[in-house]
């Protein structure tokens, strides 16, 4: 199974540490035993203001790896099976559990570590995603947004309850306060979806350093472009940096199963950008030398009218 990824993470514009963390875990991963093809992705948010936000990111992502080493779940009645994920719940347990026990053995004053946590396994039919917080996973095909992750923010839960507007949530500031976290409670709720794919779609993990900067319209137009991941990435990071930039931002691309024309198409593309401008400068030099060449020549006596 094909799946091209990029991933990059960025500081933003405001910030002065990158609490964002994420991992791409891929088929070669040593111990790896949960799936034979596809990859884990995880994203993870340390909470702003609060003790360890860039270890705690660092750590939820290194407990969810532990996952691929444990063997994939019995097949069960087709109808009712959940597939990975009671896998998946259980690494954000323990997740919340090793958390919030280092938090009371060792933050005695301030606000206690925690992080969101977003992981997406992805398989060749079907993908399975865990989230808490409000980093985001879409699902994209044909330059369309099937399906995306809720969102564990204030402003999010204001407008579920018919008490804020979606454009006024777009532009409160009170987005990047959020109601579900890693650590930061006994216990945690984890909302888990289970989405079909099929060969040419794509997945775009984000945390909200994205989604807070660009509103979904933005986003999926660089998808439209029909561009690598890694373009796709990096432009998205510039747009919301372009916009303010007010907090870290990590983006994660992930085409699935692409075409063999797509994977061409995003290659020649990849070199021409590297290497055209190169290779047209040397081509234009090769030009200038022929035709000084041949000026020297004819000035020489080297072409006489018969």
């Amino acid at each position: 199974m094909r799946i091209d990824i990029a991933a990059q993470t960025d500081i933003g514009r405001r910030k002065r540490n990158n609490e964002d963390f994420y991992g791409v875990f891929r088929e070669d991963t040593a111990g790896l035993q949960l799936f034979e093809e596809g990859a884990l992705l995880c994203v993870a948010d340390g909470l702003g203001g609060h003790i360890g936000g860039e270890i705690a990111s660092k750590l939820a992502v290194s407990i969810a790896k532990d996952m691929l080493k444990k063997p994939p779940p019995p097949a069960a009645d087709p109808d009712e099976d959940e597939g990975l994920l009671p896998i998946i719940r259980e690494a954000i347990r323990a997740s919340n559990d090793n958390f919030h026990q280092t938090n009371r053995d060792l933050v005695t004053g301030g606000r206690p570590m925690g992080t969101t946590l977003l992981t997406v396994i992805i398989t060749p039919k079907k993908v399975f995603i865990g989230n808490v917080g409000d980093s985001r996973c879409y699902h994209i095909r044909d330059g369309e947004i099937l399906a995306k992750t809720e969102d564990h923010s204030w402003v999010d839960e204001q407008v579920k309850m018919g008490m804020m507007t979606k454009a006024e949530a777009e532009s409160d500031n009170r987005r990047h306060m959020v109601t579900r976290s890693i650590g930061t409670h006994p216990e945690v709720d984890i909302d888990t979806y289970i989405w079909h794919v099929v060969p040419g779609d794509t997945l775009l993990l984000c945390t909200d350093g994205l989604v807070n900067m660009c509103k979904d319209a933005e986003i999926i137009e660089e998808f439209r472009k029909n561009l690598a991941p890694a373009e796709i990435a990096g432009r998205l990071i510039t747009m919301a940096n372009d916009n303010g930039g007010k907090d870290n931002i990590t983006v994660i691309v992930a085409d699935i199963s692409p075409s063999m024309r797509t994977v061409v198409r995003h290659n020649v593309r990849a070199f021409s950008r590297k290497r055209g401008a190169g290779i047209l400068y040397f081509l234009l030099a090769l030009l200038y030398g022929a035709l000084c060449a041949a000026g020297g020549y004819w000035f020489a006596g080297g072409f006489e009218p018969r």
